[in-house]
């Protein structure tokens, strides 16, 4: 099962940095936007997380809470989260589950070499748990502001 734009989002409860647990279902009444993402600390995903951060108020005052994901340790997203001074949680979804469910996991090449990993993947969930709008193979540039482009135009 993986979600579709329009259609609601099946809950998910899955570990984040600061000790905390997020499931979907508790954030009703808010936007949430979920970025999906390779490796922590690596330039691209670097990149990404700081344009969400600069952006973190704004996204607030649009009722919009912001989560990254990526198969990451807990112990390293809390490092990479310290070290960018991230506002928002990091989810930990070593399992894949949350990859999954969105429908991220892709086989990707690198120095020619085949391997499944995270596509760079960005998902706009409104108020009621409905999916509006999804970004798949992300490029970081500008990337941050349409999103919040999509999020106040809901």
């Amino acid at each position: 099962m993986t979600v579709t734009v329009g259609n609601p989002v099946p809950d998910f409860t899955a570990p984040a940095t600061s000790d905390t647990t997020v499931t979907l279902s508790e954030l009703r009444g808010k936007k949430v936007v979920i970025y999906f993402y390779p490796k922590d600390s690596t330039p691209g995903c670097t990149t990404e997380g700081q344009n969400f951060r600069d952006l973190y108020d704004a996204f607030q005052k649009a009722n919009c809470e912001i989560f990254g994901v990526s198969k990451d340790s807990m112990r390293r997203h809390e490092n990479f989260k310290a070290k960018q001074a991230f506002p928002f949680e990091l989810i930990s979804d070593e399992d894949e589950n949350v990859c999954q469910l969105f429908d991220v996991i892709k086989l990707k090449k690198l120095y020619g070499k085949e391997y499944l990993g995270i596509e760079r993947s960005t998902f706009l969930i409104d108020e009621d748990g409905v999916l509006r709008e999804e970004w798949r193979k992300v490029k970081v540039k500008e990337h941050a502001q349409a999103v919040l482009d999509a999020v106040k135009a809901l």
